[in-house]
């Protein structure tokens, strides 16, 4: 497994991390962290929220299925966990709210320290000053070892990172959601920052494996999305039908072409793939083996460029 380093405060990590957000608390599940971390894959990615209980309001069944699935093997990981989202109140980052959400997390996940912490989103109440202040407090406290944000502006990064060094940003990026390429990826080369793309493809729409709108299961939460959606889907689909084309050429899956892509974009990018099987890990691990030229990377910008996707990257709910 090829190494990446994210931020310029040491921390090294799996080329690939695992995105584990859809993931329910069972035995495949477990097996498919554990698997992960024997094909060489070390950074496994949760939030607080994240788990089957969600739609509950009760947190942390995500967190407490890494906390069961790497016991025992705790030093092989990187674990990045996040807080701030909330059912009612909107994003919080006030003091008492971290340092109660860490404790919480911590014990969750059942570890002395997380290794990445991030904000899942800025509250627009909250300094964001105040915030990375109260973070970086857990820093010195030994709670957390790395910093990040999730979802930030490059305004906010800014200044965040005058008051801590930021070690890596998570916002969607892939073929279909381009838009960090315009201001924060440009910041984050600029403060040494790393990023950490979520979605990378595309919710699994640029996986090849959704052809039709009935494709989704009934209680699928990707049948709010606009891309999932009507004449965006149509649409959608023929672009993908190209990215397949080209993934066959040169003998490799669509998802292991967006995601070579991707890795392409800068040695300061790990995707965190999201899926609930081992077979789909080893799949997108087998993206690291695949050889893009500046012919192929003109070839993808031109079946798929920037803005290619119809429809917004979230539902409205207004």
């Amino acid at each position: 497994m090829k190494k990446r380093k994210l931020g310029s405060e040491g921390l090294e990590v799996s080329a690939l991390g695992l995105g584990t957000m859809m993931m329910p608390n069972n035995d495949e599940s477990v097996r498919a962290i554990q698997g992960a971390l024997d094909l060489g894959v070390t950074m496994f990615d949760t939030a607080d929220l994240y788990g089957e209980e969600y739609l509950l309001h009760r947190f942390g069944g995500n967190e407490k299925l890494i906390g069961r699935a790497l016991k025992g093997r705790r030093d092989e990981a990187i674990i990045a966990t996040k807080f701030g989202i909330t059912h009612s109140q909107g994003p919080k980052g006030d003091p008492a709210y971290i340092k109660k959400s860490v404790d919480a997390s911590l014990y969750q996940l059942g570890v002395d320290y997380i290794d990445l912490y991030y904000q899942h989103r800025v509250d627009p109440n909250i300094p964001i000053e105040e915030t990375v202040g109260t973070m970086a407090d857990l820093v010195k406290e030994g709670k957390i070892r790395y910093i990040g944000l999730s979802e930030a502006p490059a305004a906010i990064i800014r200044r965040a990172h005058a008051i801590h060094p930021i070690t890596a940003v998570e916002t969607e990026y892939s073929l279909w959601s381009r838009e960090v390429e315009d201001e924060v990826l440009p910041t984050l080369r600029e403060l040494g920052i790393g990023f950490v793309p979520y979605s990378p493809l595309g919710r699994g729409f640029l996986t090849g494996q959704i052809k039709k709108f009935d494709d989704l299961p009934l209680d699928d939460y990707r049948r709010f999305y606009p891309r999932f959606q009507g004449d965006n889907f149509v649409k959608n689909v023929e672009v993908v039908t190209l990215i397949e084309t080209m993934a066959a050429k040169k003998g490799c899956t669509a998802a292991q072409l967006g995601l070579a892509w991707l890795l392409g974009q800068g040695d300061d990018i790990v995707p965190i793939p999201g899926t609930k099987r081992l077979e789909r890990i080893q799949e997108n691990i087998g993206s690291l083996q695949v050889a893009l030229t500046a012919d192929d990377f003109a070839e993808i910008e031109r079946i798929s460029p920037k803005d290619a996707a119809a429809g917004g990257r979230f539902p409205s709910f207004n």
